[in-house]
């Protein structure tokens, strides 16, 4: 008895002991020889509402089908850390948490097709890092936002298939990799699966980039079906990506009119940017920190594919000091580029005291920072004393797609470089600024694409900081009154010269303060002739004027006869049918009687002419008178017609 209470007690010391499988699933365990094993849950009883709670906290595979569970709360599997996979498929849900995923740190498969989940939280996969497969497929997804790109990286399987989805984000598809090809370094042998189809897909330039790469052969991404179509606009509706051709997508491309503009305090500052693209972009000015700039901005544009914008800033103060931002938007993707705006009278930092770096014999470097100027020599031989003075170099700032007048410095100046330590034996140090002061020069000084009325002025600065002044004045070679001057800085390396006369020799000098002893550069060019563009102009000219010639002769005979027609018909009109009637109403004609004739002895009836002034005088209808009749009474009676 004794030992049948001892049995029973550890029986149900083991069923406590085993994980407790919910009620409305199956729990089934997968053991191996070695003793290990794994645990996989199948819950697919249609009553269930909501995701169980109670799973075995071993479980590596769960899965939930065909229930009638509406939505994924927060936090629901966060207790099964060796979750491994996880199928919520053919289900009822509509809502998935942001933070239902938490604490899945090694789920490699999340399968949730089969719903009706129109928005999917992207956010929540950082919660899942080693998630490789995401099957999306049969869903109501209308988009996916620029913000899931970030989290799709480590992403190899992604079936995204009937659902809802018209376009993607030009800017997801700049910076995903399957679009972008630059792959993570653990993936770059790897092909990425990719389903899309089964989706009205509107085969704009937004999704170029999808288009050309159903077109491809060799590329990091094996979509499931090649068979895409598109659903949109009209002209290619039901047509495959593999033979849609779109019109020309082409990503902005934006051009500033200065990188760095310098003003005086109170005064009017005009900022203005140039966008190209198609289909034509629209331009929007921020400040660095991304607020929209409220001052008055005009744009326009002047052509397909071409925009430009002005902001205007008046009275400028200390703190509109700072970048400007001129950003540029369509259908093929979006850039920008941005203006630095200096006021004068600002106050400019501390710089930086000068270092002292002291090397002893044991090569181990000792830095000081003195108090005050004053230098600092040492008594000892064996050590070696170094002064460096660090300099705060401005930033280096480059333009996208240079243009005429950009800016845009050709070449590095070599005065930006920082300035190298040298050391001597004696003690007696020389700075390196001070040796590259001594060689500060403009150099390669040269003009390029010359037009008629325009120049592009070149050179290189070396041993000259960018931001050092530097004045530009041109004149007619012969004309050395007509000086006309440009201010500028040595970092630009690149200015336009305008307004100039065709087919003339001009001088062109550059005066930098810091170059040596003020010395003026002078470089001489010679603008085009513009009498071949004017060619074409005259020849169609002198088309025109004998085409004129021969049309305004034509013309005039055609306007005249029209005049005369109007005219004669008018009168037809006027006059009517009487005028005709008039001259064929009065007839001439003769009347004959009855006499009687002795014919060979014979008294016979005869007719006889007879001639009267009446029968002139009769008024008949000249249609009419062949149906005209005599009725005869008697010789003495007169003769009667009818009409």
């Amino acid at each position: 008895m004794y030992r049948l209470l001892v049995a029973q007690v550890l029986l149900g010391c083991w069923s406590v002991a085993q994980p407790f499988c919910p009620s409305q699933c199956t729990c089934v365990y997968h053991g191996r020889s070695d003793g290990t094993g794994s645990r996989s849950v199948l819950c697919n009883d249609p009553d269930m509402s909501d995701i169980p709670v109670n799973v075995p906290v071993d479980t590596v595979k769960l899965r939930v089908e065909k229930t009638a569970v509406r939505r994924v709360p927060t936090e629901a599997f966060y207790y099964l850390s060796e979750l491994r996979y996880l199928w919520i498929t053919y289900n009822s849900v509509t809502s998935v948490d942001p933070g239902s995923f938490y604490n899945l740190k090694v789920l490699h498969e999340l399968r949730l097709d089969g719903n009706m989940i129109a928005t999917f939280p992207w956010e929540s996969l950082k919660e899942m890092p080693s998630l490789r497969t995401l099957d999306l497929h049969n869903n109501r997804l209308t988009s996916i936002p620029v913000e899931a790109a970030p989290y799709l990286v480590n992403i190899t399987y992604l079936d995204i298939s009937s659902n809802k989805l018209t376009t993607l984000p030009s800017d997801l598809v700049d910076i995903w990799p399957p679009f972008s090809g630059i792959l993570p370094s653990a993936n770059a042998s790897q092909k990425i699966v990719l389903g899309l189809q089964d989706n009205p897909w509107h085969c704009d330039c937004r999704i170029s980039k999808l288009i050309e790469l159903s077109k491809m052969a060799s590329v990091p991404v094996v979509l499931m079906d090649q068979v895409l179509t598109c659903s949109g606009p009209e002209n290619l509706a039901g047509v495959l990506f593999q033979r849609a051709e779109l019109d020309q997508c082409l990503k902005p491309s934006v051009m500033t009119s200065a990188t760095k503009i310098t003003s005086p305090l109170g005064s009017n500052v005009l900022l203005r940017c140039d966008a190209t693209g198609f289909p034509t972009p629209t331009l929007l000015w921020t400040r660095a920190d991304g607020t929209v700039v409220n001052n008055t901005v005009v744009q326009e544009s002047p052509g397909e594919g071409v925009r430009w914008s002005i902001l205007s800033l008046h009275s400028i103060v200390f703190k509109d000091a700072g970048d400007y931002h001129c950003k540029a938007k369509n259908f093929a993707g979006n850039a920008e580029a941005y203006i630095t705006l200096s006021v004068d009278g600002m106050q400019t930092s501390t710089p930086s005291p000068p270092v002292i770096i002291t090397k002893r014999p044991d090569d181990q470097p000792v830095t000081s920072f003195p108090s005050t100027r004053m230098p600092l020599y040492t008594t000892l031989s064996p050590v070696l004393t170094t002064r460096a003075t660090i300099t705060t170099m401005p930033p280096l700032v480059t333009r996208k797609n240079p243009g005429p007048g950009g800016g845009i410095q050709r070449s590095p100046p070599a005065g930006d470089k920082p300035a190298k330590i040298q050391q001597t034996k004696g003690g007696k140090g020389l700075m390196a600024s001070e040796k590259s002061k001594k060689k500060a020069d403009l150099k390669d000084i040269e003009v390029v694409e010359e037009t008629s009325d325009t120049a592009v002025l070149l050179w290189r600065a070396e041993g000259l900081p960018s931001d050092t002044p530097l004045t530009v004045f041109y004149f007619p070679y012969d004309a050395k009154d007509d000086k006309e001057t440009v201010d500028t800085e040595v970092g630009q390396g690149k200015l336009l010269l305008e307004y100039l006369m065709p087919n003339q020799v001009y001088t062109v000098c550059l005066v930098s303060k810091s170059s040596v002893a003020g010395k003026e550069q002078c470089v001489d060019f010679t603008t085009l002739d513009n009498s071949g563009e004017d060619e074409p102009n005259k020849i169609l000219m002198i088309a025109s004027g004998v085409a004129c010639a021969f049309a305004v002769p034509l013309i005039v005979v055609l306007l005249y006869k029209i005049v005369c027609l109007c005219c004669k018909g008018n009168t037809s009109r006027n006059n009517g049918p009487d005028d005709d009637l008039s001259k064929e109403t009065y007839v001439k004609f003769e009347t004959l009687t009855m006499k009687q004739r002795t014919l060979n002895g014979q008294a016979n009836d005869l007719w006889a002419r007879r001639q009267t002034q009446e029968s002139e005088r009769m008024l008949l209808c000249s249609r009419s008178s062949i149906d005209s009749q005599m009725t005869y009474k008697s010789d003495s009676s007169r003769s009667e017609y009818l009409c």
